[in-house]
């Protein structure tokens, strides 16, 4: 007797082929049979005739690894479909742990949720705290390699020595061993942007031996994006491991169309034999914290020392003039070296998370500084102060062709760079990106069956098989007997995001039935309370 039987859907079964309609069986948390099933008995069934039934999502670029820990429910990203997320991306993970420079990892993050008590040590022993006390969906972790620079010599701003790349390498390898997934880096960020390539190899190489994958966030999104994207590809072919480019895109208006070079030098490391896949979330703006507008230096010696250079007139002056001065030279034909800030335009910086200054939420750094009668740098120079180094900002940067034209390459994926949030308690008090609500039913609605960017079966590829290949997930991201039991139906004529900048709490249509290991977390669109997600663990 079958635990569930879902009838009558159209399955796409993340391979990116065309579905049919047909029955799918579930047992003790597996698919166990797929064809016609009318004959077979069920303690539950349910009819989904003109519904599609795919495999869950996979989201390959998520932050929900701090979220989680006040939001077990994952509300934001299980109402998308969304069965297991990629964490610990971006360089920043919250293990390993040293305690020497405990206060450098929790200055690091924006924000340190109860229960999140950072009193693991080992990779391991964080796994197993995570994993505790159930989730709504799984979870697949990476190991930051800014963490692990923290750990090994916190935020000094100079080549490791000898000893310090031997510890960072350890601690990856433990945490490899502990069931860690790969290595990230966050190369826009310090301490990661401190590293040259060389250091990022030697360290990936723990995690290649024990077949692990290398993500990055890479060095450049603007005038530097393809030098960046060869930086990724060289880490992948000396260390031999594959490599993750994340949240592929062009940032600044003189960048668009480098999307398709990007993608050029990405089909020519395939064509070498080089694994290289990207991802990519349908959005024409982006995220970061406030602190990335400044230049990375002002972060050496952590975020106390960043708040010392603000609050010294010399230190805050040199900052400021980091912040506004263009400068050109260097080599026939070097990018010119500007700023964020200057890059993207004060009038295209919203802040979205400010707890001191709630006045500032919502709103352009341009109209803040015109309302104070600052100028846009002191305005933010002011904020980061009030702040005490936080804060986060939505940077209008990109450009909707580019997108595109990602999406449709078969070696990327879809990945949010989003959280799990809700829109109810502490987490619906600031105004995130909407992507953390909206990006899957986005893709579905809007690029697969509005503006035909790709087709349905291909578009459930690259949030299931895709990213399933890439993390080694044989027995997830497809629809087959003996595959895991993480599955979504939704509705193909009515899926669609509905969170916007301005209105970003809000649940997307069309997502009906969610189930994660065979248990059913959204029944008929609403959350059951149900938690049998956990964290998996790289075999």
């Amino acid at each position: 007797m079958l635990d569930l039987k879902i009838e009558g859907a159209e399955v796409l079964d993340g391979t990116g082929v065309s579905g049919g309609r047909t029955d799918v069986g579930v047992r003790d948390e597996v698919i166990v049979a797929v064809g016609d099933l009318s004959r077979e008995h069920a303690g539950r069934s349910l009819n989904a005739s003109g519904k599609v039934l795919a495999p869950g999502f996979i989201d390959m670029h998520s932050h929900s690894d701090w979220r989680l820990w006040e939001n077990r429910r994952a509300e934001s990203k299980i109402r998308q479909g969304v069965t297991t997320e990629v964490v610990g991306n971006c360089g920043f993970s919250p293990a390993p742990v040293v305690p020497e420079f405990l206060d450098d990892l929790r200055g690091f993050a924006l924000h340190v949720p109860p229960g999140m008590d950072f009193s693991w040590r080992s990779f391991g022993a964080y796994l197993k705290a995570l994993d505790a006390d159930g989730l709504a969906l799984n979870v697949a972790h990476l190991v930051g390699h800014g963490t692990l620079r923290i750990a090994a010599m916190g935020f000094a701003r100079r080549a490791p020595t000898v000893a310090e790349l031997g510890t960072m390498r350890s601690l990856l390898a433990a945490a490899m061993d502990d069931g860690a997934f790969g290595m990230s880096t966050g190369l826009i960020y310090a301490p990661g942007s401190y590293a040259e390539t060389g250091e990022i190899v030697e360290v990936a190489r723990s995690a290649a031996r024990r077949r692990g994958f290398y993500a990055s966030h890479m060095r450049g999104e603007g005038a530097t994006l393809l030098q960046a994207v060869n930086e990724a590809i060289t880490v992948g072919r000396e260390a031999e491991m594959p490599v993750q480019i994340s949240h592929l895109k062009a940032a600044g208006r003189p960048n668009w169309g480098k999307v398709a070079d990007a993608l050029q030098l990405i089909d020519a490391a395939r064509a070498d034999g080089l694994d290289v896949l990207a991802d990519a979330y349908p959005y024409t703006a982006s995220s970061t914290s406030l602190r990335t507008l400044l230049p990375d230096w002002a972060l050496e010696g952590g975020v106390a020392e960043m708040l010392k250079r603000l609050h010294d007139s010399g230190g805050r002056a040199r900052i400021r003039e980091a912040l506004t001065t263009t400068r050109t030279g260097g080599p026939p034909g070097a990018p010119t070296t500007e700023s964020m800030a200057l890059r993207v335009g004060w009038e295209n910086i919203m802040l979205v998370a400010t707890l001191a200054r709630r006045d500032a939420e919502g709103r352009r750094l341009s109209e803040v500084a015109a309302a104070r009668k600052r100028e846009p740098v002191d305005a933010l120079l002011d904020l980061l102060i009030d702040e005490n180094g936080r804060g986060a900002v939505i940077l209008f940067q990109m450009d909707e062709q580019d997108f595109r034209r990602a999406l449709a390459h078969p070696a990327v994926m879809v990945g949010s760079d989003g959280s799990s949030l809700a829109p109810t308690g502490p987490m619906a008090t600031s105004k995130p990106h909407p992507r953390s609500y909206g990006t899957f039913p986005r893709v579905l609605g809007e690029y697969a069956r509005e503006q035909r960017t790709v087709t349905l079966p291909q578009a459930v590829h690259k949030m299931t098989g895709l990213p399933a290949r890439r993390l080694g997930l044989h027995d997830r991201g497809v629809i087959r007997v003996g595959a895991r039991a993480d599955l979504v139906v939704f509705d193909p004529r009515r899926v669609i995001d509905r969170a916007t900048y301005d209105d970003p709490h809000r649940y997307p249509t069309g997502i009906e039935q969610v189930i994660v290991n065979g248990c059913f977390v959204i029944k008929d669109g609403e959350h059951t309370g149900n938690l049998p997600g956990r964290v998996l663990r790289h075999q």
